[in-house]
C-alpha cells in the first residue's frame, strides 16, 4: 500500500509523521508523495482539509485517514496514542471505504465558468457591505437576499459553520447541500426565509449577483476576493471524497462527543 502523509507542522504532528514513517517502513507500507493510495492526515481537521484540497485532482483514487492531534477533529478516528494500532491495521487489513458527498461550486462570470468543489462548505460574503443576491432554486426565484452572506454546506460541513448558524446537523449519507443565511435583513421591506434550506441531490440553487460588489469567496478555507461574478451555480458534485475506516465510529458517536462532550460506556 502507497501513502502520503499531511501534517500540522506542529511539533508533535512532525514527531507522529516520522514515527509513522519508521513504523510503516518496518511493516512494508511505501511512502509515495505523487500517487499515494491513502492520505493520512495529522493535525486537525483543518489540516483535513489541507490535505483534501492538495490531493483533489486524484480524489477518485485515494482514501483519507485522519490522526487527531488539535482541539476538535471531527473527521479523525484515531488519537495521537494510536498511530501504531493503525500502522498494524493497515499493514494487516482491508479498510471499509465510507464516500461523503461534495459540494461543486460553478462561478459565472462574463469571461465563462470555473468550477471549485467543496468539502465542508462554500461560503460567499459582500466585502464592503451588505450582499445583495438573488437565490433561485431549480432555475426559478426563490427570494432575494439581503445580509452578510450565505454558506452552502454538505453534509460533512452541516457540523461546522452550518451548524453555528443554526443549521441542521446531516447525516453524511444524505445526498445534499443545505443553504444557511448569515445575518439576513428581515424587515417589511426586505424579507428572506430566515431558516436553513436543505436540497437533495438532484436540485441546485443559483446565487444571482444583483448589483456591482466585491465578494469574498472561501472554499473550506481556500479564500479569493472577485468583483466579476456574474452568478454561481451550487450542486452535489458527481464524484465523492473516500475515508478509510478501520475500525467502527458512527456518525452519530462524532456529534455526541464533538459537542456534548461525553462517551457511552
Amino acid at each position: 500500500m502507497n501513502y502520503v502523509i499531511v501534517d500540522r507542522g506542529d511539533q508533535l504532528s512532525k514527531e507522529l509523521a516520522e514515527r509513522f514513517h519508521t513504523l510503516a517502513a518496518e511493516l512494508g507500507l511505501k511512502r509515495n508523495d505523487d500517487q499515494p493510495e491513502m492520505v493520512i492526515s495529522i493535525g486537525g481537521d483543518g489540516t483535513l482539509l489541507q490535505a483534501f484540497h492538495s490531493h483533489i485532482d486524484r480524489i477518485a483514487d485515494v482514501a483519507f485517514i485522519g490522526v487527531h492531534t488539535g482541539h476538535l477533529g471531527f473527521f479523525a478516528d484515531w488519537q495521537a496514542d494510536e498511530l501504531e494500532q493503525l500502522v498494524r491495521m493497515m499493514a494487516d487489513n482491508e479498510p471499509r471505504i465510507v464516500r461523503y458527498p461534495l459540494a461543486q461550486i460553478d462561478l459565472v462570470t462574463d469571461e465563462g465558468t470555473s468550477s471549485h468543489v467543496a468539502l465542508n462548505e462554500f461560503t460567499i460574503k459582500g466585502v464592503d457591505g451588505t450582499l445583495v443576491a438573488q437565490i433561485d432554486i431549480n432555475d426559478e426565484l426563490f427570494e432575494m437576499f439581503r445580509g452578510d452572506g450565505i454558506v452552502v454546506s454538505t453534509p460533512s460541513g452541516s457540523t461546522a459553520y452550518n451548524k453555528s448558524l443554526g443549521g441542521a446537523v446531516i447525516h453524511p449519507s444524505i445526498e445534499s447541500l443545505q443553504l444557511a443565511e448569515i445575518a439576513s435583513i428581515n424587515n417589511r421591506v426586505f424579507r428572506t426565509l430566515g431558516s436553513s434550506v436543505l436540497l437533495p441531490q438532484h436540485h441546485h440553487c443559483d446565487i444571482i449577483s444583483r448589483k456591482e460588489q466585491r465578494l469574498q469567496l472561501a472554499f473550506d478555507h481556500l479564500n479569493m476576493t472577485r468583483s466579476d461574478i456574474r452568478s454561481i451555480r451550487c450542486s452535489v458534485a458527481d464524484h465523492k471524497v473516500s475515508f478509510a475506516r478501520y475500525r467502527p465510529f458512527p456518525f452519530w458517536n462524532r456529534v455526541r462527543e464533538a459537542f456534548l462532550g461525553y462517551d457511552v460506556k
